[in-house]
């Protein structure tokens, strides 16, 4: 049972560290990708995937033989959208150029918070590591600051939405379990400045279910 707690306790410690990084990035959201152009400077393609489609070619052995086979990327089937009117067909698609204008700065977070997370573990204690945190802190409000400026509200809010979409937490709740109350409260008043909430929750059932159904698509390179 103690070494049960003791597991637990470290992927804890794992995660708040992971999705804190996450927060951060998302609150900066409010006010080097592919050929080291980022995603937020480049035009989006309405007639072409985001994502390049995964093609892998591999092979297995079954007893004597070798078989070939090829592994693509999931394909999502979906009936037509219907629209009631052009209004709501226009707002359908400002959410798939938003998704594919602001999903691929998401996955450039997550490769952020994996590697500082892993930096983190080399560290010897808790004073090296708020010392580097705070380092990070710093380079993130540097580096992503002048870049989220670029985006536009609606890009802004969908951002913090796709970031929880890749951690399932609260950047509310993440920031204040790793930094404390009082950064916490700081960062969650920088983003109702702008009308959002570190608070917000990502919904693929209800709320964001259309989100989830372009973000899926968007992922699998059909859009």
């Amino acid at each position: 049972m103690a070494e049960k707690s003791k597991i637990k306790t470290y992927f804890c410690a794992m995660n708040r560290r992971r999705m804190c990084v996450f927060a951060l990035l998302c609150t900066l959201a409010m006010g080097v990708w592919a050929q080291h152009v980022n995603p937020e400077d480049r035009e989006v393609d309405m007639d072409n995937p985001t994502f390049v489609p995964m093609l892998k070619v591999s092979k297995v052995k079954q007893g004597a033989d070798s078989l070939q086979y090829v592994e693509l990327n999931r394909v999502y089937v979906y009936p037509q959208p219907e629209f009631k009117s052009d209004k709501q067909k226009q707002a359908y698609l400002r959410l798939v150029y938003n998704v594919k204008k602001v999903l691929p700065i998401a996955k450039e977070v997550n490769h952020v918070i994996i590697e500082t997370y892993d930096y983190l573990e080399t560290l010897p204690d808790k004073k090296s590591r708020e010392e580097h945190m705070k380092r990070v802190e710093a380079s993130l409000k540097k580096e992503y600051g002048p870049r989220m400026k670029k985006l536009s509200y609606a890009q802004g809010k969908l951002l913090i939405k796709l970031v929880y979409r890749e951690c399932n937490s609260s950047g509310y709740e993440l920031i204040q379990a790793f930094l404390g109350p009082v950064r916490a409260g700081f960062y969650q008043a920088f983003a109702w400045a702008f009308g959002a909430s570190l608070t917000k929750k990502y919904d693929p059932e209800k709320t964001d279910r259309l989100t989830e159904r372009v973000v899926r698509m968007v992922e699998s390179g059909q859009l």
